[in-house]
């Protein structure tokens, strides 16, 4: 049997199978069957800087009543006292899967202010989390906002996290950033012991008969993951962070793909949640299967080993390939015939 263990966020794995926030991962008996089947560390459901305010403002309900202050948003967002298990149970499922289980606990924040960010990365440390993700899911939209200044608040909220807290800190980047690498690298300067690429933004759709637009989600197909290997590959050896993927991995070649273009762990959640928790011992079986048949000694041995700076052909990241793949491409004969 071949070596599956990796290091990732300081974290020794037992293999590079990581399970992303679904529903799985927000009950204690859910994460305990991830576990069961090899899965070698979770990430918890986000915890929302939304809620984060909603709890804050509490305080001050009865003082204020009949004001709505999330008047406009009310519409858009869902119940935020009762989305996922809030502040206080997201703190307890923390304690409760720590002591039921021997895998790393990731718990994860998301919002785009430094706000009750803080406190709450203190608390899930406080509560034995072994590391903390940011998972900065915002939409720029306003226009009057550079890149540049948007960047920037990344860059200072993870300062301002990592200054209070001793676990490691993840920052689950968007696809969307004009200079991905820039951004990476700063973000590893600043202090990110990994960065996840990327977060899946769910598109909101249009109802055309009642003029409304309402919300869509769809689990990820595997072809999603090509945008992923690409920066993985970019980045890898470049970046002083971790990196890990996460969006399109629905198997074993799939988790290869990913450490071979420099990814520490591959995180799924799409793959369980269609053939339940169980799969995740299938794809470890396929891992180990196909890394034997190939003469692996390890994981490790294979990391970054298609990575930009270990092909023979860099271009083939770049902008020659392209030109290359769009000449590639030839019309079947039945299509010109019509």
């Amino acid at each position: 049997m071949t070596d599956l263990t990796t290091r990732y966020l300081g974290l020794n794995l037992t293999s590079p199978l990581v399970a992303s926030a679904s529903p799985l991962c927000d009950s204690v008996d859910g994460i305990c069957r991830l576990a069961d089947a090899g899965v070698a560390a979770v990430v918890l459901p986000s915890l929302f800087e939304e809620q984060l305010v909603l709890e804050s403002l509490a305080v001050h309900a009865d003082l204020e009543r009949g004001a709505d202050t999330f008047a406009e948003a009310a519409g858009f967002f869902p119940d935020l006292h009762t989305y996922n298990l809030g502040p206080d149970g997201c703190l307890e499922l923390i304690c409760q899967a720590k002591a039921r289980v021997d895998i790393p606990i990731v718990a994860s924040l998301n919002g785009v202010t430094v706000g009750g960010w803080i406190e709450y990365a203190k608390l899930m440390q406080d509560a034995g989390a072994d590391a903390i993700e940011l998972n900065t899911y915002s939409i720029a939209v306003d226009p009057t906002r550079t890149a540049a200044e948007i960047e920037q608040g990344y860059v200072d909220l993870l300062a301002a996290v990592k200054a209070q807290i001793s676990i490691p800190v993840a920052v689950k980047l968007s696809p969307f950033f004009s200079a991905p690498a820039n951004i990476a690298r700063r973000l590893g300067e600043a202090g990110a012991d990994g960065l996840v690429l990327f977060n899946r933004f769910y598109q909101p759709d249009f109802d055309i008969e009642e003029r409304e637009v309402v919300a869509s989600l769809a689990l990820s197909r595997p072809e999603e993951l090509l945008v992923r290997l690409h920066w993985v590959a970019i980045l890898y050896g470049r970046v002083k962070a971790d990196l890990a993927i996460t969006g399109g991995v629905h198997s074993a070649n799939d988790m290869v793909k990913s450490i071979m273009a420099g990814a520490r762990v591959a995180c799924t959640t799409s793959a369980l949640l269609q053939h339940g928790p169980g799969y995740a011992r299938a794809m470890l079986r396929d891992l180990d299967a196909w890394l034997d048949a190939h003469e692996y000694e390890s994981v490790a041995q294979m990391c970054g080993s298609m990575s930009r700076d270990a092909v023979p052909n860099p271009s083939a990241y770049e902008r020659g390939n392209y030109m290359k793949v769009l000449s590639s491409y030839t019309l079947r004969d039945d299509i010109l015939a019509v």
